[in-house]
């Protein structure tokens, strides 16, 4: 094989391994069940502040990121947390719904679709980064869902979640999680 065209191939194949790297997916490497979820202060859409170290102690919560407000998963998820919003909070959970969008998008968002929980705006998507569930190169969040008990340990992480069907996921997990809890 001559220089030149072994010269090609290595840099095909490292424009390869570069390109497979940005696409593969990202993974919660840091971040397991067992472990204390990190903390945050994130604006509400309304503008508030809410700080995670607020809610030890006061119930299970539910952290869902997602992409985009407004799109269809997203929104079909966000519709399915507020159909189920009762049966969560009978179940002593809060749910926040985290995205990289801005706090007037968010804001927008929640009234245009009658949301009845909080959503959260990570625009600098450093929440998002130490949850592990960026995008590769994009400013944007995959779709993960994390449940925390009353003193802020990981107890699940979904990283397949069914827009559709996370909400009704979420209200289970929980009843399943609290009869496991010792």
């Amino acid at each position: 094989m001559s220089d030149k065209k072994k010269n090609w191939l290595g840099k095909l194949a490292l424009t390869f391994s570069c390109v497979s790297s940005l696409l593969s997916p990202a993974k919660a490497e840091t971040l397991s069940v067992g472990q204390k979820a990190p903390e945050f202060q994130l604006s509400t859409h309304e503008g508030a502040l809410v700080d995670l170290q607020s809610r030890k102690g006061q119930g299970w919560t539910v952290l869902y990121f997602y992409p985009k407000a407004d799109t269809p998963g997203c929104t079909k998820q966000a519709c399915a947390f507020r159909d189920s919003i009762k049966v969560i909070r009978d179940e002593q959970a809060e749910v926040y719904g985290i995205s990289t969008d801005s706090v007037e998008d968010l804001k927008k968002f929640h009234q245009k679709y009658r949301l009845n929980f909080t959503l959260l705006s990570d625009s600098d998507a450093r929440v998002t980064e130490a949850y592990g569930v960026k995008m590769p190169v994009l400013t944007l969040s995959k779709r993960w869902t994390f449940i925390l008990d009353s003193d802020l340990i990981i107890r699940s992480i979904d990283d397949k979640v069914d827009p559709a069907l996370d909400a009704q996921h979420v209200a289970e997990m929980i009843r399943t999680l609290k009869l496991a809890k010792p």
